[in-house]
């Protein structure tokens, strides 16, 4: 079996089983598309759907957020997680604004010029919002052409320009087509050909898939075990940011040393955030986020 029937079979499985989401719908624009791929690195749709219609709702072009504080964006994000993701969409939107008229350009080395989005993000606004033939690769595609394409168990940490150039062979030349081969890459990724149950059975490749010819072998590897999130820096940073957030003016240190027991560890979680450029000083032991235009200090 070729490549081009590779790509015809996972085409056909996701149109009858693609998710319907709503950043999938036919001419919703390339600034939606670009929001959605920031928001959902590292972080499942179904947090994301929430939070991607109350952010377009409010910015629905990146003119309307370039004019907004980075303050509002860091607010808007919630509990995404990762929010230096925030302020890379809002330096984005005023790239956008300075560079291209408030329009997201469809030419990838202009997206690959932006603020905040990297191979992965640009390539696949590049697809997905213009229909261009680019290899959108991220874990879950990178784990299918392994496994599919190489007999692999896995495809390793990070993407590598093998990974990109397996992908893109199995491209179909029409763009327009390529680009929804790539979603579909992604969709089997995410749905079936899953890191730790895959369901072959259901996947379309399964007569194709070289890993499975081969007995399905293990990682030989070290294995990788989730993210402990519990006592951690990055809890500590969440609920500094919470009341920063929540607050309607600069806010004393004092008041943000009640959210976390550990001084040292809540000053360091403190001063990764204002390093981050997510919190600022605005007066000796007085804080508020970044950019923010709110009123006087608030006390105890």
């Amino acid at each position: 079996m070729s490549e081009t029937e590779l790509a015809a079979l996972a085409l056909r499985w996701y149109d009858e089983n693609a998710r319907d989401l709503p950043w999938r719908e036919p001419g919703i624009g390339a600034w939606p598309i670009l929001v959605s791929e920031v928001m959902l690195q590292q972080t499942p749709v179904v947090r994301v759907l929430p939070a991607w219609r109350a952010w377009l709702d409010r910015w629905p072009e990146p003119a309307a957020l370039a004019a907004d504080a980075p303050a509002e964006a860091i607010r808007m994000w919630g509990r995404l997680g990762y929010p230096r993701r925030a302020l890379r969409l809002h330096e984005c939107a005023v790239a956008l604004v300075e560079r291209h008229g408030g329009e997201v350009p469809a030419d990838l080395e202009q997206l690959l010029a932006l603020p905040g989005v990297g191979s992965y993000t640009a390539r696949a606004v590049a697809a997905f919002a213009f229909g261009q033939r680019h290899p959108v690769v991220d874990t879950n595609v990178r784990r299918l052409v392994a496994r599919a394409v190489a007999g692999e168990p896995d495809a390793g940490p990070a993407t590598r320009p093998a990974d990109l150039a397996a992908t893109e062979a199995l491209l179909p030349a029409e763009p327009a087509v390529a680009a929804r081969v790539s979603a579909a890459f992604m969709e089997l990724g995410a749905l079936v050909c899953t890191a730790r149950s895959p369901r072959c059975l259901d996947c379309p490749l399964v007569d194709r898939c070289a890993w499975r010819a081969s007995g399905r072998p293990a990682p030989t590897g070290p294995t990788r075990r989730p993210q402990r999130y519990a006592g951690t820096d990055r809890q500590v940073r969440g609920r500094l940011l919470a009341v920063l957030r929540e607050a309607t003016g600069p806010v004393p240190r004092e008041r943000l040393d009640l959210v976390w027991a550990d001084d040292v560890q809540r000053a360091r979680a403190l001063a990764g955030l204002v390093e981050d450029g997510l919190v600022q000083v605005v007066a000796a032991d007085v804080y508020a986020l970044a950019g923010d235009r709110t009123g006087p200090v608030l006390r105890l």
